[in-house]
């Protein structure tokens, strides 16, 4: 009996030309690809009303030239002046660098740059060797009224390195990536913002090596743009990875940071704690570089002790239980683990369909009770030392169990190891078929997650033929983010943003945060006042004031820092 042949779209693997959209649009590396499986293909085409054809149709692919008509605004005098600051070579003004540099990897400006709509792009694009560049830079600029914006890896999904007003972007990628000092009695690495995450855990794991240090070290900062993301953008934005629950987000890997601003530059001081009144050090997390320039930053670094990572993964019955168990577990003074996250029912069946689940493991959770759009998947590992890692394991074993789940073993935890990185290359391919994939996430108390999970799944699934999946996987004893991922079937620049941005309502609206660890960007911005409160905003807008009177400092609306009423009004319409 022939075995029934899975229909596969020719997707595309080649590297974009150089000079086009699709090279700047393009995730990750230019020859690296994830394609969807045959299972999410054929669940696609049954969601979205789909056939085989539309998956052979490619649309607005992005192999067209970068044209930008659009002339420099700055002086020649600028120009020249800057130059002599960094070196020519370091300088650019042609039409492909000032749009790959103002662009992020946000869903509306990937899909209006397909189209072959440019929005706003620096007049050129600066290369800094160090830090002395910056502070020059900087004095320049404030002296000149030119509006300065930073660009690092680029992987921003909040509008957060759009030039909202012109001006100069510095890239700090592609000089100041190096890790400068690793302090093994303080446990600590100095580095330069542009380092990207690879380079950096490489670093650290052959320390012994590069720096003559007795231990090998980690970072413990794995977002899922580890790949494509910098040591900086994490303590910009006051990212969080995907091991949090046990190293912490960015912020609180922080030891200390040097700063070059309009003000001045300056460097807060190394202690691990301090009763100096209230911290600059901590003001300065993410301030997504509306205050300064982060030019260093010292970190906390953690011993590295791969082989005694132990993996676990259960399946529970319901959303209810899972989120009960993981309360208890984080609640329970026993330890935490590293990586933790558990999928609601639908984000749980379509990731089974993503990974290609056997048919008979499928009919066997079946059989004991694990119903599909019910059951709600586990999975995470525990660091550290081999005692600690044995104990931790174990507790989290007999709290899953006391709320009714089944151990799967670590099998599914390692398979979502190898691939994690690797999740955001589906894109492209989704894009080239008009589908829209992106995600938003917020941070809830435990007494409101099922509010915010709820209110918010439903205004998604209002909209008909579109998928929503939601995962918990940063932990804390008071609460944890709720992430949202949906996908939608469209090409209509106007409907997804309205779309979108009805999401973002109503997280607010139920009382979710308006981000948990992508940083704000000029997306949230709008709603900054609403959130925080005007006395919260002011204290803000005082600190700009103060380092950055002439407001060159990525202006244009960052963190909201700088909107008019009116401009508010215009953003959210």
């Amino acid at each position: 009996m022939k075995r029934k042949r899975h229909f596969r779209p020719d997707w595309t693997e080649t590297a974009p030309a150089p000079g086009t959209v699709r090279s700047v649009v393009k995730y990750g590396a230019p020859n690296a690809y994830k394609h969807p499986s045959d299972g999410w293909v054929a669940m696609m085409m049954q969601e979205f009303g789909m056939d085989e054809g539309d998956f052979s149709r490619k649309i607005e692919e992005g192999n067209i030239e970068v044209v930008l008509d659009r002339p420099v605004e700055l002086k020649d005098e600028h120009i020249r002046q800057i130059s002599a600051v960094v070196g020519e070579e370091n300088v650019s003004s042609d039409a492909y660098s000032r749009v790959r540099y103002s662009c992020g990897k946000t869903t509306e400006e990937l899909m209006e740059l397909r189209k072959g709509i440019i929005r706003e792009v620096a007049d050129i694009v600066v290369h800094p060797r160090g830090k002395h560049d910056v502070a020059r830079i900087v004095e320049y600029c404030d002296r000149e009224k030119i509006p300065v914006y930073v660009y690092a890896a680029g992987s921003s999904v909040n509008f957060g390195v759009r030039p909202a007003k012109g001006g100069i972007t510095l890239v700090l990628s592609t000089h100041m990536n190096r890790l400068l000092e690793i302090n093994e009695l303080n446990q600590t690495a100095r580095v330069q913002p542009g380092m990207f995450g690879p380079a950096y855990e490489e670093a650290l794991n052959n320390a012994p090596e590069h720096s003559g240090t007795a231990r090998r070290y980690t970072c413990g900062h794995f977002p899922q743009s580890f790949e494509y993301s910098t040591v900086g953008g994490w303590v910009v934005t006051l990212g969080s990875g995907q091991a949090s629950t046990y190293y912490g987000d960015a912020c609180d890997l922080v030891i200390s940071q040097e700063y070059v601003t309009p003000a001045g530059t300056f460097r807060t001081l190394d202690y691990p704690a301090t009763a100096t009144g209230p911290k600059v050090n901590d003001i300065m997390k993410g301030a997504e570089g509306t205050f300064g320039i982060l030019v260093e930053v010292t970190m906390k670094v953690y011993r590295y002790l791969p082989g005694n990572r132990k993996y676990f993964s259960f399946m529970f019955p319901t959303w209810t239980a899972a989120v009960d168990a993981s309360r208890e577990i984080m609640q329970g003074e026993f330890g935490l683990p590293a990586v933790y996250r558990i999928s609601d029912p639908e984000e749980t069946d379509r990731g089974l369909k993503l990974y290609g689940i056997p048919s008979f493991v499928d009919r066997h959770l079946i059989r004991k009770g694990f119903v599909p759009m019910e059951r709600c998947l586990c999975l995470g590992t525990v660091e550290g030392d081999a005692g600690y890692t044995a104990l931790v394991k174990k507790r989290i074993k007999k709290v899953c169990r006391d709320y009714g789940a089944m151990y799967l073993t670590g099998y599914a935890s390692k398979k979502w190891e190898k691939t994690r990185y690797t999740e955001p290359y589906m894109r492209e391919d989704l894009q080239d078929v008009g589908i829209q994939i992106d995600t938003l996430e917020t941070g809830v108390t435990w007494d409101n997650l099922h509010k915010v999970h709820q209110c918010v799944r439903e205004y998604i699934k209002s909209r008909p033929a579109t998928m929503c999946m939601t995962h918990a996987s940063h932990f804390y004893p008071q609460g944890t983010n709720l992430y949202f991922i949906f996908l939608m079937r469209t090409s209509d620049v106007d409907e997804f943003r309205e779309f979108q941005r009805g999401i973002i309502d109503e997280i607010a609206c139920h009382k979710g945060s308006l981000s948990h660890h992508h940083g704000v960007g000029r997306m949230m911005a709008p709603l900054m006042d609403e959130h925080l409160g005007k006395e919260q905003m002011e204290v803000l807008r005082a600190l700009k004031r103060h380092f950055d009177p002439n407001n060159i400092m990525n202006p244009g609306g960052q963190l909201g820092l700088d909107l008019s009423e009116d401009q508010k009004k215009r953003v959210r319409t």
